[in-house]
Protein backbone atom coordinates (compact mmCIF):
# COMPACT_ATOMS: atom_id res chain seq x y z
CA UNK A 1 0.00 0.00 0.00
CA UNK A 2 0.94 3.17 -1.10
CA UNK A 3 2.05 6.17 1.32
CA UNK A 4 -0.99 8.43 0.00
CA UNK A 5 -3.12 5.65 0.22
CA UNK A 6 -2.63 4.85 3.38
CA UNK A 7 -2.50 8.55 4.45
CA UNK A 8 -6.20 8.54 2.77
CA UNK A 9 -7.32 5.63 4.42
CA UNK A 10 -6.03 7.43 7.87
CA UNK A 11 -8.12 10.92 7.27
CA UNK A 12 -10.95 8.78 6.58
CA UNK A 13 -10.86 6.95 9.73
CA UNK A 14 -10.15 10.13 11.85
CA UNK A 15 -13.01 11.68 10.96
CA UNK A 16 -15.41 8.66 11.34
CA UNK A 17 -13.88 8.36 15.26
CA UNK A 18 -14.20 12.23 15.52
CA UNK A 19 -18.07 12.05 14.66
CA UNK A 20 -18.67 8.45 16.77
CA UNK A 21 -16.78 10.82 19.59
CA UNK A 22 -19.08 13.36 19.22
CA UNK A 23 -22.13 11.05 19.29
CA UNK A 24 -21.26 9.30 22.39
CA UNK A 25 -20.88 12.40 24.22
CA UNK A 26 -24.19 13.09 23.50
CA UNK A 27 -25.17 10.24 24.94
CA UNK A 28 -22.46 10.29 27.72
CA UNK A 29 -24.98 13.37 28.76
CA UNK A 30 -28.09 12.47 28.12
CA UNK A 31 -30.05 11.56 31.89
CA UNK A 32 -31.01 7.98 31.69
CA UNK A 33 -34.50 6.66 30.10
CA UNK A 34 -36.00 6.31 33.41
CA UNK A 35 -35.10 9.15 34.78
CA UNK A 36 -36.68 11.50 31.82
CA UNK A 37 -39.65 9.22 32.45
CA UNK A 38 -39.91 8.96 36.04
CA UNK A 39 -42.81 11.22 37.60
CA UNK A 40 -44.56 11.24 34.33
CA UNK A 41 -48.49 9.95 35.93
CA UNK A 42 -47.83 12.11 38.58
CA UNK A 43 -51.56 13.16 39.84
CA UNK A 44 -52.54 11.61 36.92
CA UNK A 45 -55.91 10.30 37.85
CA UNK A 46 -56.38 7.27 35.57
CA UNK A 47 -53.05 6.14 36.53
CA UNK A 48 -54.13 6.56 40.28
CA UNK A 49 -57.25 4.15 38.70
CA UNK A 50 -55.45 1.62 37.07
CA UNK A 51 -53.45 1.35 39.99
CA UNK A 52 -56.55 0.85 42.33
CA UNK A 53 -58.00 -1.49 39.78
CA UNK A 54 -54.48 -3.65 39.97
CA UNK A 55 -54.38 -4.02 43.60
CA UNK A 56 -58.26 -5.04 44.27
CA UNK A 57 -57.93 -7.62 41.03
CA UNK A 58 -54.89 -9.18 42.96
CA UNK A 59 -56.20 -9.15 46.44
CA UNK A 60 -59.25 -10.77 44.83
CA UNK A 61 -56.81 -13.75 43.74
CA UNK A 62 -55.33 -14.36 47.02
CA UNK A 63 -52.48 -12.30 46.71
CA UNK A 64 -51.52 -9.40 49.26
CA UNK A 65 -52.04 -7.15 46.52
CA UNK A 66 -48.45 -5.83 47.12
CA UNK A 67 -46.19 -6.26 44.22
CA UNK A 68 -42.75 -5.30 45.30
CA UNK A 69 -42.08 -8.69 47.20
Amino acid sequence: MDQTNMESRIAVLEEEISTLKIKFEKIENADAWWKQRSGIFADDPLHAEATRLGREWRQSNGSNGDAHK
